[in-house]
């Protein structure tokens, strides 16, 4: 025991060392990165598990095809997010509240930790439900939660969480027959855009072809990308369902993008009494950098999540993953635009059991479903429980 305590005395000196020895908003700018690249590795998952789980490419594809979507709408996030960023950076704390730099270091190290976690173990868990957390875990350590807003907290974090999954599952239920008839009429046909020719070209089941447009002038091109419509023989982009599913991903990883960075970004903000920018670069900077930190996140570390949601919760197909992914981007994207931060896991995730729930019960993995639940209910205490643990930590050594 003896040997533990002073184990534990010199882990706390080497640490104060480190701290003092280090500029702290320097320390705040790597945890932020770190979470965003905690929040990549949890979260790609949510809008590309239904390409891969409807057959339509495997993993890795898909992957980076989240990935390259995720950063572009992280990075479109500096421009049309600023409620978010808001809500996250003085909207859940009393005005006047101050707001030291251990109380950011232990946010931020209490949300890491516990998503990081989820990500090694595939449990798919919101970033905003760790965050969150994370913000009450501190706010009860170090000024016993008198300097939080509960009713805002309340009513512009609790209050989405909890509707959304609902209003995920009835939006996928609603709009699948149409879905559902869109594809079947689809199914096998395709539309044939023709550079060569200048035109458009539609090929149905049957292989019958019907010009919809062309040009009579060489000045006005069709496209400009060569393909192939072999199953006609004719020289062109192919769009077909598969391309619809194609672009319903990359849209819920933009809206997911725009709707996690401002989140994490905020943290640079937070407790200040207006969201205002040191500069325009350290705007750029905070945003391109959470941007190509949940990249990298997303890419080296997207796919135990990803095989869970693709794989144990219920089998899809084209139609299926189509809906779950238009319900995902609609929500995620509204809620972006309006600054209530819902969480893109428990969106995409009711989604595609409300998928699931269309061919019955036996259609869904209920063990899986219930892993899934348990995680969302105790990510907010655990968020909080590491938070506070860290606060308690970097006060002693401050």
């Amino acid at each position: 025991m003896l040997r533990l305590h002073g184990w534990i005395r010199f882990v706390l000196r080497r640490v104060r060392h480190f701290l003092t020895g280090m500029d702290l908003s320097c320390l705040t700018f790597l945890l932020v990165l770190a979470l965003a690249f905690a929040n990549g590795t949890n979260d790609v998952s949510k809008a590309i598990a239904t390409l891969v789980g409807s057959g339509v490419t495997d993993y890795r594809t898909a992957i980076a095809w989240g990935t390259a979507w995720t950063m572009a709408g992280a990075g479109a996030a500096a421009m049309v997010a600023g409620a978010m960023v808001k809500t996250f950076s003085n909207g859940l704390l009393q005005t006047g509240t101050i707001i030291s730099s251990t109380i950011t270091l232990a946010i931020l190290f209490g949300a890491m930790a516990w998503v990081f976690f989820a990500s090694r173990t595939g449990l798919p868990v919101s970033t905003t439900h760790a965050l969150t957390g994370a913000i009450v875990g501190t706010g009860l350590a170090a000024f016993a939660g008198e300097g939080l807003l509960w009713p805002a907290i309340g009513k512009k974090i609790a209050l989405p969480l909890l509707l959304s999954p609902f209003l995920a599952l009835g939006i996928s239920l609603l709009l699948h027959p149409s879905v559902r008839l869109l594809a079947d009429r689809w199914a096998g046909a395709c539309l044939c855009v023709m550079p060569a020719s200048r035109a458009l070209v539609t090929i149905s089941a049957k292989g019958n072809t019907r010009t919809v447009f062309q040009s009579t002038s060489f000045g006005q091109p069709v496209v400009d990308i060569p393909a192939h419509c072999d199953r006609a023989g004719l020289e062109g982009l192919v769009l077909g369902l598969d391309t619809i599913h194609w672009i319903s991903s990359g849209l819920a990883s933009f809206a997911r993008g725009t709707n996690d960075a401002p989140k994490i970004v905020a943290m640079l903000l937070l407790g200040s009494a207006s969201v205002t920018w040191p500069s325009t670069l350290f705007q750029i900077t905070a945003f391109g950098g959470v941007a190509l930190a949940m990249g990298l996140g997303s890419y080296f570390g997207g796919l135990r999540v990803t095989e869970v949601l693709a794989e144990k919760v219920t089998r899809m197909d084209h139609a299926e993953g189509l809906t779950a992914n238009l319900t995902t981007s609609t929500l995620v994207l509204s809620s972006g635009w309006l600054g209530l931060p819902v969480s893109t896991t428990h969106v995409s995730s009711s989604a595609i059991i409300g998928i699931g729930l269309i061919k019955g019960l036996s259609a869904i993995r209920w063990s899986t479903v219930r892993d899934m639940v348990l995680a969302w209910v105790i990510t907010l205490p655990a968020a909080a429980g590491f938070a506070a643990l860290a606060y308690l930590l970097l006060s002693r050594l401050s």
